[in-house]
């Protein structure tokens, strides 16, 4: 079901494309006396009312910022608990997400992703490759400086090799070469936990998004803080460097 405006009588669209930023596990968990281990597995959950909340309100793009390409720097342990996370979370609900007609797209680097979960995430996008419903992306060892690299790579390697004229490039050339290709930037792009910044997510294509910040930590995000945030989104009047209309 589409639902393009909420309960209060907002008739503005909602954003075609919502970016979220999932912080805030840790400190959920450190609030309670919990482990880190435990607000993980709690944002999982948040990530699946997330995910369905989005799909039924609507939304056409639903980018999570699921594992940072800084990631790594945790603590062994707890990396091995999100990558065992993130597979059982595949493994439970890419059925489910299947069913509903959903789309699975994983963007970031592949270098140093173990390969079985690599495999996983080829094999979701396969199956659900032919799906026309909301399209996931999962950022996944992901940092846009990163992405903004390989990308002019990709454009440097074709101009010494006479395929493009440096002179040609344009911003529409350069953005065909991100992992993002094909995808309409971000409207709203929404970060959990209070924190006020973009941590490297999404640097070019949010170059016009709205931003959001919200104090709740990721595990309490629930389908009424999605849909408070896309009521905020109606609120706001988009120029893109204009005027107002």
């Amino acid at each position: 079901m589409r639902e393009q405006a909420l309960a209060d009588g907002n008739e503005r669209p909602c954003p075609k494309h919502i970016a979220i930023i999932m912080d805030g596990n840790g400190r959920w968990a450190a609030q309670r006396g919990l482990p880190r281990s435990e607000g993980h597995r709690r944002g999982v959950e948040s990530t699946r009312e997330c995910v369905r909340a989005a799909a039924e309100l609507g939304i056409s793009y639903l980018t999570l910022f699921s594992f940072s390409s800084e990631n790594w720097k945790r603590p062994p342990l707890e990396v091995t608990y999100l990558m065992g996370l993130l597979r059982r979370f595949i493994r439970r609900d890419l059925a489910e997400i299947h069913q509903n007609n959903i789309k699975v797209r994983v963007i970031g680097s592949e270098e140093g992703v173990p390969p079985d979960l690599f495999s996983m995430f080829r094999d979701a996008m396969a199956l659900t490759s032919g799906n026309t419903g909301m399209e996931l992306i999962i950022a996944f060892n992901y940092g846009a400086r990163d992405e903004i690299v390989r990308a002019a790579k990709r454009l440097a390697e074709q101009a010494k090799a006479g395929e493009i004229d440096p002179a040609d490039i344009t911003q529409e050339m350069f953005a065909k070469q991100f992992d993002t290709a094909g995808i309409p930037d971000p409207d709203l792009l929404i970060r959990t936990s209070g924190e006020q910044r973009i941590s490297n997510f999404l640097l070019w294509q949010c170059a016009y998004s709205e931003f959001l910040f919200v104090d709740n930590f990721w595990p309490d995000f629930t389908r009424q803080t999605l849909e408070s945030a896309i009521a905020s989104y109606q609120q706001r009047e988009r120029r893109f460097g204009g005027l107002a209309g």
